[in-house]
């Protein structure tokens, strides 16, 4: 049937839209605020499983030191994992360090490489004194200033994250204090007859949201077994190491692939240790990474993936896709849970396949 517009609904419609842009505009102006309590919320939705385990599963009653139990043993974990990771990493560098310096000395045919820079400056000193009053060192210096004041404010902004990351931290605490009731009365900020709607798109989020992480989970495990073995076989330098770090990063989907200038490093280390050909190595390297990708995107990822979503494949990889094309790599992380949950509300809103449900959990509210 035919609905009249009156005055009266097209301001209410116009105060909404008006209500709506205010908030996503506040949203965008306090983001900085809002970014660690969002993530706070995140981290908190991981860990309250753990913290539930501990407080009733081995009965510690106190929730507060469940919850400081919870957060030093995943604390515990990075940083065991990083303690894997890092000091070998670093005693790479330092092998690293010999072998430039073994080949500095045996390139220049001095043993001294202050002789040599102290030859070249005696050298070079007429063209270098001509280079410093020549107008090309003060544009050189103008334009370098803005940059040093760029990194300085970069290391600033370090400051500020980890100040963050405390604040993140003690959001979380008390996030997880009052878990049950933030999450079952969040829903009283809405009117009384839209708060169906909200508490099933809630619910829907959920479910998608721990199915998605349940199934990248396991892909990234695969993908890190794949490694640690290709790596292992290949005899690569820290092949265990780097193999955990892979998956750990698979986490986020793609995100993997910044491990190839780690593992370029460590294939310059190998070639010049055994005197292999760098680009040999790291082409064995590269091929190990094309192939893992292959067998993850063709097989892992749909099967997993697939299994744990719902979803076709075939709708699995093209989602990846259209939504990676739509939004580069963020797109590429949200792909799986958003396309489940339009297909989930398609069916429920459009093509009535799933019927509505009918939400009488009104009445607690009241």
């Amino acid at each position: 049937m035919r609905q009249e517009i009156t005055f009266d609904k097209f301001i209410r419609w116009a105060g909404i839209a008006l209500l709506v842009f205010a908030v996503l505009y506040m949203v965008n102006y306090l983001s900085a605020v809002l970014l660690p309590f969002f993530v706070a919320w995140f981290l908190a939705y991981l860990t309250y499983p753990l913290v539930k385990f501990i407080q009733y599963k081995l009965h510690v009653k106190v929730r507060a030191l469940a919850i400081v139990i919870a957060m030093l043993f995943v604390v515990g974990i990075i940083a065991g994992v990083f303690m894997l990771v890092i000091p070998p990493m670093f005693e790479q560098f330092d092998k690293l360090q010999q072998v430039l310096i073994h080949w500095v000395k045996h390139t220049t045919h001095t043993n001294s490489l202050t002789a040599l820079i102290s030859n070249w400056i005696a050298e070079n000193q007429s063209e270098i004194e001509r280079f410093f009053h020549s107008t090309d060192f003060s544009d050189a210096v103008k334009n370098f200033t803005p940059k040093l004041f760029n990194i300085v404010g970069q290391a600033a902004g370090v400051v500020v994250s980890i100040i963050a990351s405390m604040i993140t931290l003690l959001y979380m605490f008390f996030i997880l204090q009052d878990y049950e009731y933030l999450t079952d009365n969040w829903i009283r900020i809405f009117p009384k007859k839209n708060r169906p709607f909200w508490r099933v798109l809630s619910s829907d989020v959920a479910r998608e949201l721990n199915n998605y992480i349940r199934g990248q989970g396991t892909v990234a495990l695969i993908m890190g077994i794949m490694f640690c073995i290709g790596f292992t076989i290949m005899d690569f330098p820290m092949a265990i190491g780097l193999g955990i770090m892979i998956g750990l990063m698979d986490l986020i989907p793609y995100l993997h692939t910044f491990a190839l200038i780690p593992t370029a490093f460590l294939a310059m280390l190998k070639s010049t240790e055994t005197g292999q050909n760098f680009w040999m190595v790291f082409g064995l390297a590269v091929g190990l990474f094309a192939v893992v990708q292959i067998i993850t995107d063709m097989i892992v990822t749909p099967k997993v993936m697939g299994k744990a979503m719902g979803l076709n494949p075939a709708i699995l990889l093209l989602s990846l896709s259209i939504w990676g094309a739509l939004l580069g790599f963020i797109g590429l992380i949200i792909a799986l849970p958003l396309t489940t949950l339009i297909i989930a509300y398609w069916q429920r809103y459009v093509t009535r396949e799933t019927p509505i449900e009918d939400n009488n959990k009104e009445k607690h509210d009241k």
